[in-house]
C-alpha cells in the first residue's frame, strides 16, 4: 500500500525537501506540490489524496485555514495532515482539525519518517477494518484496535464510548478501569461500527446507544461518565431520542 500525498509550503526550500522526503520513502508517492494552499485546495476538490504535508503559516490562505476547509467539507475523501512549521504554538489547534502529527522545523529525515509511518499505520489499520466489514457480509461482533504493538479483539457489545485523545482514541470498556488507547481518529471508527449501535453526539466522543443510562437535557449519562451533546450532532440525536422515548 502506498499513500498518496501531496506538499504544501511557500518556502521553494522547504517545499523542495519534503519533497525530497517524500520521494525517498517507499511507502509514500508524491502525486504533486505546491506553494500555496489555494491552488492545494483546487487539486483537492479533483483529487483524491491519502495525505498533506502541510505548511502553516502561508500568505491568502493559511494551512490552518485550509485543514479547517477540509475539514467541514463533506464532497471529497478527506485526507490526514502532517503540519510542519517553524513556530510550536499551532500544536492546539492542529488537534481541532485532527492533525495525525506537527512537524517542527527543522526537521530531520528521522522525525519525517516517524510521523509518516504513523500515518500508514492510520490508514492500515483502516484498510483492515473496513476489509473485514466487507469479507463478513453482514454487522460484525467485534473489530481489532492497534493497541500499542498489538491488534487486540474488542467486542462491539463492550464498548459504551469512545473518547478522541490527540492522535489517538480512548475505547471505554463496560466494567473495566482503564480504557483502550488506540493510533485511529473517531471518523475512522464512526466508518467502522454499525450506525444502528453507535452514534457521534459531540466531536470528541461516540457512544454505544445500549449503554445509555440515562439521558438529562443535553447529557447522556453512561456508567460514571457524562457526555453532552453538542450542536452539530443534535438533529440526529433527537431522531434516536424521540424513537428511544416512543
Amino acid at each position: 500500500m502506498k499513500l498518496k500525498c501531496i506538499a504544501v509550503d511557500d518556502e521553494p526550500l522547504a517545499l523542495d525537501l519534503v519533497s525530497k522526503f517524500i520521494e525517498q520513502t517507499s511507502f509514500l508517492s508524491l502525486e504533486a506540490k505546491f506553494d500555496n494552499a489555494i491552488q492545494a485546495l483546487g487539486y483537492l476538490n479533483t483529487n483524491d489524496i491519502d495525505l498533506i504535508f502541510l505548511d502553516i503559516q502561508m500568505p491568502d490562505l493559511s494551512g490552518m485555514e485550509l485543514a479547517r476547509i477540509i475539514d467541514g467539507k463533506n464532497n471529497f475523501k478527506k485526507p490526514k495532515i502532517i503540519f510542519s512549521t517553524a513556530y510550536n504554538q499551532f500544536a492546539i489547534e492542529g488537534y481541532k482539525v485532527e492533525a495525525l502529527d506537527y512537524l517542527l522545523k527543522p526537521f530531520s529525515y528521522e522525525e519525517f519518517l516517524k510521523a509518516s509511518t504513523k500515518a500508514y499505520q492510520y490508514y492500515e489499520n483502516q484498510s483492515r477494518q473496513l476489509s473485514e466489514k466487507r469479507e463478513n457480509g453482514k454487522p460484525s461482533e467485534y473489530i481489532f484496535l492497534k493497541v500499542e504493538y498489538s491488534l487486540v479483539k474488542v467486542m462491539l457489545k463492550e464498548i459504551a464510548y469512545i473518547e478522541a485523545y490527540k492522535d489517538y482514541v480512548k475505547v471505554h470498556l463496560a466494567g473495566k478501569p482503564n480504557p483502550l488507547l488506540s493510533l485511529t481518529s473517531l471518523k475512522n471508527m464512526e466508518e467502522i461500527l454499525p450506525s444502528d449501535k453507535f452514534m457521534r453526539i459531540h466531536r470528541s466522543f461516540i457512544i454505544n446507544l445500549d449503554h445509555i443510562d440515562s439521558i438529562s437535557r443535553n447529557t447522556v449519562n453512561i456508567g460514571d461518565a457524562n457526555i453532552s451533546v453538542s450542536e452539530n450532532y443534535k438533529d440526529n440525536f433527537m431522531e434516536f431520542l424521540n424513537r428511544w422515548a416512543g
